[in-house]
């Protein structure tokens, strides 16, 4: 019998609106048509058009998720941070008038506290199924978006951390080690920083090598952040040049991400599944294809199978082309689902334009920085 995704989904994660701007910060008195800020419900509408569409649809199972109440936040996110949300979000709903809760890009609107809750919610559905036996794939389509996030700062189009609503979920079902592999182009710095102390939590983030943007993203997202305390040794960045392609992703993938995963040996595998890697994206510089994802979704598939009895949960993050990262998201459960007679790609650059001929010379040196800083071989 051929293996299906459970989908989680709910209709009020289209209502954060993100309005216009320059790009994604506000507008300009100089710039007479503002465009939309790229995080909009525009690109989960596409995602889900082509899975409902496409020749995967009868291996997807539709479900509407629940809403998140407070308390379930709270299980994650610190609660003096959870109540400026709420007072926030409040404050909005009455004037009408939209706050950027990090003085910068991450906006809250009307119906935003509503998306928050939906997406939360989903991102439970979708671990307990994982959770509720072998095999068990999930894909929590969700916005806003959450890797951004810590427990008390939002950052980056992020207000809560979807993950590490998930996370704590599972630990409190019994759930020893799990693993978080993410493959947004940028770094996730909120789910660093929130499970940064712990053991139990392997962070890995495969990203562009931005470094620090302001106050709400300290981190730096460089080899040298291992993890704290017992969590030491628990951190992995591994940035890339840019435009490094689908070549240095699955190089990638099978010299430093593969062995730290099968050196931790996680019970769960959760994927940070944002496509802004993607070559048409104009918020990430790192050229994959449909290739790419798809390898990208066999690859974690197969970690998932020899490691967490085949237990694999997919989180939606990034994506801002709003055509390609549809057909990238498709390509990701194409991987998962090992399906051979792929959707062609509709305007991918050939394989001939990637550059890799150092980059067995970078991953060296973002091994020798990790190894250095977490006093530990990884492989």
């Amino acid at each position: 019998m051929s293996q299906s995704v459970d989908v989680f989904w709910h209709p009020d994660c289209f209502k954060h609106d993100t309005g216009r701007g320059c790009y994604d910060l506000p507008g300009s008195p100089l710039i007479e048509v503002l465009e939309p800020h790229p995080e909009t419900a525009e690109r989960l509408i596409n995602i889900k058009s082509i899975l409902e569409k496409g020749p995967l649809k009868s291996r997807v199972n539709w479900h509407e998720g629940d809403h998140a109440d407070r308390f379930v936040l709270a299980a994650f996110a610190d609660p003096i941070y959870l109540e400026e949300v709420y007072k926030i979000a409040a404050q909005v709903e009455s004037s009408g008038q939209p706050v950027r809760i990090d003085g910068v890009s991450t906006v809250i609107n009307t119906g935003t506290l509503d998306a928050v809750h939906a997406a939360a919610g989903c991102a439970i559905n979708a671990v307990e199924t994982v959770l509720s036996g072998p095999d068990q794939i999930a894909y929590a389509l969700i916005r806003p978006p959450g890797h951004h996030a810590s427990r008390s700062l939002p950052d980056g189009y992020c207000i809560i951390n979807n993950i590490g609503v998930a996370v704590e979920r599972a630990l409190k079902l019994g759930v020893n080690k799990i693993a978080i592999l993410d493959w947004d182009v940028h770094h996730g710095n909120g789910t660093q920083a929130s499970f940064y102390e712990h053991d139990n939590v392997l962070t890995i983030s495969m990203h562009m090598p931005l470094g620090s943007w302001g106050d709400n993203h300290p981190e730096l997202g460089t080899p040298e952040e291992v993890g704290a305390g017992a969590g030491k040794g628990y951190n992995l960045n591994i940035p890339l040049p840019y435009g490094a392609g689908d070549q240095a992703y699955e190089r990638t993938m099978e010299r430093l991400v593969k062995p730290a995963l099968d050196a931790f040996q996680p019970e769960l595998l959760i994927i940070a599944n944002g496509q802004d890697a993607n070559q048409f994206d104009l918020n990430g510089r790192n050229l994959l294809s449909m290739r790419g994802y798809r390898m990208l979704g066999r690859m974690a598939k197969s970690i998932a199978d020899t490691h967490c009895n085949g237990r694999l949960l997919l989180m939606q993050e990034g994506g801002y082309a709003l055509t390609y990262t549809a057909f990238c998201a498709y390509a990701v459960l194409e991987g998962v689902l090992g399906i051979e007679d792929v959707l062609a790609d509709p305007v991918a650059y050939p394989p001939s334009i990637e550059k890799t001929a150092d980059l067995n010379e970078h991953l060296d040196e973002v091994q020798r920085q990790w190894e250095a800083a977490a006093e530990r071989v990884l492989a």
